[in-house]
């Protein structure tokens, strides 16, 4: 009898942790916790049944397993470098880079299979057809501008997918070796242009300041004239006066004071000892004294 029992008491315990063990696995198995840079896709029968987002989450044990594991984090497509041909004809090489996430694992994970490589060629041929619309010079100029159009071309195609374009860079436009020869003798010729109408620009900008400086000069030296001119006439004027006002003799005595200044001057020259004077020059003299005692 108490065999009997300890055999029940002891199948009712082995049930108990079997229970025990079933709800366990029932806890483990329903009870999901998803980390805030991921998010599950869970499916049932093989059929997509929900999407599982970042905290605790429940599904129904042995019916909904979780089949992918999608981060929400920002990714980096590797530098992707491709071959383009500008609206003039010139061979050019691309390197680009973008950056996305995903938004909405259920279409990425069911409706592309690689996001990566169909990015990647989505974002090559929509470079080419970009720059295929711009000459070389609007490339090298409004890069930031191929990078908008870009980008907004990207956000548009991969629109399907689930996915994000956060940003996409155009790393670098490289141009082959006689493009290369070429663009550099084109710089070197317009910086010589550019030298030679620096030079022609100083020397009309000399030959107008010199042009500039003889018009001042002769200005300058009219001035001079004028007012010598004008003092000439007031002497004129002052002895025309004297004549009107005293009569001949103040004339004569003006032109005996002349012929005596005369010669005093030429007595006092260096190295006169002999002076030959004609024979009328005592009689300068003579009327100059005679004149101004008469005018005293």
């Amino acid at each position: 009898m108490d065999i009997e029992y300890i055999a029940g008491e002891a199948g009712q315990s082995g049930f108990y942790l079997v229970l025990a063990a079933f709800l366990l696995v029932v806890i483990f198995t329903g009870v999901r916790i998803v980390p805030q840079s991921e998010k599950h896709v869970v499916e049932r029968f093989g059929r997509l049944k929900s999407v599982l987002g970042p905290g605790i989450n429940f599904i129904v044990p042995f019916l909904d397993r979780i089949r992918h594991k999608v981060s929400v984090l920002e990714r980096q497509l590797p530098t992707n470098s491709q071959d383009a041909i500008t609206s003039d004809n010139v061979l050019v090489k691309v390197d680009t880079s973008v950056f996305y996430r995903i938004t909405e694992p259920a279409k990425t994970v069911y409706r592309i299979r690689d996001v990566d490589g169909a990015i990647s060629t989505t974002v090559a041929g929509i470079v080419r057809a970009q720059i295929g619309q711009m000459e070389l010079d609007e490339v090298q100029s409004n890069r930031s501008q191929l990078i908008d159009a870009i980008k907004t071309s990207i956000e548009v195609a991969v629109n399907e997918w689930g996915v994000e374009v956060t940003r996409a860079e155009l790393l670098d436009v490289n141009l082959d070796q006689a493009t290369r020869d070429a663009m550099l003798q084109q710089l070197n010729a317009e910086r010589a242009r550019r030298a030679q109408v620096t030079e022609a620009e100083g020397t009309k900008r000399a030959v107008e300041l010199n042009a500039d400086a003889e018009l001042y000069a002769a200005e300058q030296g009219a001035k001079a004239r004028r007012v010598q001119a004008d003092a000439e006439a007031y002497a004129t004027g002052v002895v025309a006066a004297a004549i009107a006002k005293n009569g001949l003799e103040a004339a004569q005595y003006q032109v005996a004071l002349k012929q005596v200044e005369a010669l005093t001057a030429l007595g006092g020259g260096e190295g006169k000892q002999t002076i030959v004077l004609p024979s009328n020059a005592m009689d300068a003299f003579g009327d100059a004294f005679k004149m101004l005692r008469g005018g005293k």
